[in-house]
């Protein structure tokens, strides 16, 4: 996560480190030292010296904190230009907005540290509601995941864990669906593999494996494509009454 940090930096280092992280995709750049700030725009100017952290998001966000307070004492929502040069001995940061027309110009007078640190997205779109009740809204219409899936059981037990749903599709083949809430990872996919596993040596026959969420990481993508096993995107749930307890029609407890 840590892809950078110098602490004291002279100004041509702290230039060179700043040029090397400032807009890299996900990586987010903060600087804390005495600084002399100048804002220009949103029909004011500000001129401001003092001890501040400045943060620069990939996007080009940029926000200048002081020592109290939630709120930062400037800020841009992103910016259109970032520029670093050396001036009167000291490394600045130039930061425009073309429309509306801003600028924040920080002037780093004694650094103290500069740290870049990368942030990945992994959390994504989360269903509300809790994965108990997702899984219940999902048996009450299985349809959602994909036309024609009729539920047989759902927390059916194994040797291995408890299935989420356990269904039948359209063709008359078994099919085992692992739902997650958030964005399904790796773990998820070795979930769903040991439950596919463990049916098939019960029923003697090919069983199809759906790993249904609102999104999931590439890698997660790769492995579950690797098993022969599904995605499907679920973002929104069906409104749902408790459905009431479904008898697999083949066998009791599985293990």
């Amino acid at each position: 996560m840590l892809c950078g940090q110098i602490d004291r930096p002279e100004p041509t280092e702290l230039i060179d480190f700043l040029k090397l992280h400032l807009g890299r995709p996900e990586t987010l750049v903060q600087v804390a030292g005495e600084f002399e700030v100048l804002y220009t725009g949103r029909a004011a100017s500000t001129a401001d010296a003092g001890d501040f952290v400045l943060m620069v998001k990939a996007d080009g966000s940029l926000q200048l904190h002081g020592h109290r307070g939630v709120k930062p004492v400037n800020w841009q929502p992103r910016s259109d230009s970032l520029d670093v040069s050396l001036e009167d001995g000291s490394a600045v940061l130039l930061s425009e907005r073309f429309s509306p027309q801003e600028f924040v110009r920080v002037a780093f007078l004694e650094p103290a540290f500069a740290q870049a640190v990368r942030l990945r997205e992994v959390t994504g779109f989360i269903l509300m509601g809790s994965e108990s009740e997702m899984q219940r809204a999902l048996a009450s219409d299985p349809t959602v995941i994909e036309p024609g899936l009729r539920l047989l059981d759902r927390e059916l037990p194994t040797g291995v864990g408890g299935i989420d749903l356990y269904a039948m599709d359209g063709d008359g083949r078994y099919v085992i669906v692992e739902l997650k809430r958030g964005k399904a990872t790796q773990e998820a996919v070795h979930q769903l593999s040991r439950y596919v596993s463990a049916v098939q040596a019960d029923v003697g026959t090919a069983v199809r494996g759906i790993l249904a969420a609102p999104s999931i990481s590439k890698p997660a993508l790769l492995q579950l494509e690797r098993q022969g096993l599904e995605f499907r995107e679920v973002s929104a749930l069906p409104g749902f009454e408790e459905a009431g307890p479904v008898q697999s029609p083949l066998f009791g407890p599985l293990g």
